[in-house]
């Protein structure tokens, strides 16, 4: 089957709105087989927007997320500055993938996550009591989200919190996808820098401490299964991961309530909805939208499409949880959906590993938030709030709220 006859539009696309993915997608959902697409470079790719498509290839080990190997798509040079650098275990393919994985495994499953509830509440509600004593307005942004996620994450990793300001700015700079490729390429250095510098420290010394990266010391490191090299590489992942894209996902999270003050109204009317109202925000916004890039490694046939082998995939997972054969109304924030399918944090053997951590921070925020300030409001019009644009993370850059 041919392509279908939006074939060769430039990707990416804007976004209709912040919250909305590009109008494109659903122009490519209703017409058979695959889009191809033309990236920045001049080369091109498959493009797959469906639900069902988009799981096909994510769930397929014939596609490799491994961004070395020729076919691969490049989104822009910027990015390609940071797939250049030594690839972390979600770029990596079977067996190294599930070698790396198993190693973290326990650390985020949802048992020893939700032990963690507690101290995610703590140092929520501590952020709370501070911005309310400094008074109207804030930034949820800067002021609440971004330094809960990367208290949570450094601790998990034990960084000194002098130093969670240095991260979340290099973070920032690391998904940028429309600067010059030195600037992300830079800010990931200066990541690993830091953390080869921290584990060489945690190393003389690990027995008897409870951070994750004294564990895998001892318990990877030391007997070979895991080189020193490859803990930084794994514990930039984990701070990156960590912050970074939930704080986002709060920030937007919010945005949508209030917003949509029926389905605020419905949250706090009946709080049994929060479970609910939190998958729906990460099906709504789907933040991390370019995360699926893909290579067949061989000839794969997807939806009628024949894939040959080299050639590039993008499984768009905006698309597939805004396909309204797998959600009714996938345009509307509703928060009485049962949206549990969705695949915001991927599909496949690379769907996220702390998916657990994320959904109980979310579920902390979401349960206190608007209970401790009932009435938060946006503190400029609504208009004036922007997104990030095409970042690889998508976000607000502020979210100005008063009381």
């Amino acid at each position: 089957m041919s392509a279908c006859p939006f074939s060769k539009a430039s990707f990416p696309m804007p976004r209709q709105c912040p919250f909305l993915p590009p109008q494109e997608y659903q122009q490519f959902q209703q017409q058979p087989g695959a889009a191809q697409v033309r990236m920045w470079d001049g080369s091109s790719a498959w493009l797959f927007t469906r639900y069902d498509d988009v799981r096909a290839v994510l769930g397929d080990n014939r596609f490799s997320g491994n961004p070395s190997i020729p076919g691969f798509p490049s989104l822009s040079a910027a990015r390609n500055a940071v797939l250049d650098l030594e690839p972390a275990f979600i770029r990596m393919d079977p067996p190294d993938h599930g070698r790396h994985r198993r190693m973290l495994t326990k650390e985020f499953m949802i048992k020893r996550v939700g032990a963690m509830r507690p101290r995610i509440e703590s140092i929520f509600n501590r952020l709370l009591d501070e911005m309310l004593h400094k008074g109207p307005p804030a930034n949820l942004v800067e002021d609440l989200f971004l330094p809960l996620t990367s208290e949570v994450i450094a601790g998990l990793l034990d960084v000194p919190n002098k130093d969670h300001g240095f991260f979340q700015e290099q973070s920032r700079l690391k998904v940028l996808l429309d600067v010059d490729p030195s600037i992300p390429k830079a800010a990931s250095e200066r990541i690993l820098n830091y953390l080869d510098a921290l584990v060489t420290e945690r190393a003389k010394a690990p027995e008897g401490k409870e951070d994750l990266i004294s564990r895998l010391i001892i318990e990877q490191v030391r007997p070979g299964h895991l080189s020193h090299r490859e803990l930084v590489i794994m514990a930039e992942l984990l701070l990156m991961a960590g912050h970074e894209t939930t704080a986002n996902q709060m920030a937007l999270g919010v945005h949508s309530f209030l917003s949509n003050q029926d389905q605020l109204a419905l949250l706090r009317n009946d709080p049994s909805l929060l479970r609910n109202a939190v998958e729906e925000m990460l099906r709504y916004h789907t933040i991390v939208h370019y995360n699926a890039f893909r290579v067949a490694l061989e000839d794969v046939e997807v939806a009628g499409q024949l894939i040959r082998k080299g050639e590039g995939v993008i499984a768009l997972i905006a698309g597939a949880n805004h396909d309204p054969e797998a959600f009714e109304q996938p345009q509307k924030f509703d928060i009485t959906r049962k949206a549990d399918h969705h695949v915001a944090f991927s599909y496949g053997i690379h769907q996220c590993l702390g998916q657990p951590l994320a959904r109980v921070e979310l579920q902390v925020v979401f349960a206190t938030l608007f209970e401790r300030i009932p009435t938060l409001r946006f503190a400029v019009p609504q208009e004036q709030i922007e997104g990030k644009g095409d970042h690889f993370v998508q976000g607000l850059e502020t979210l100005p709220v008063t009381w």
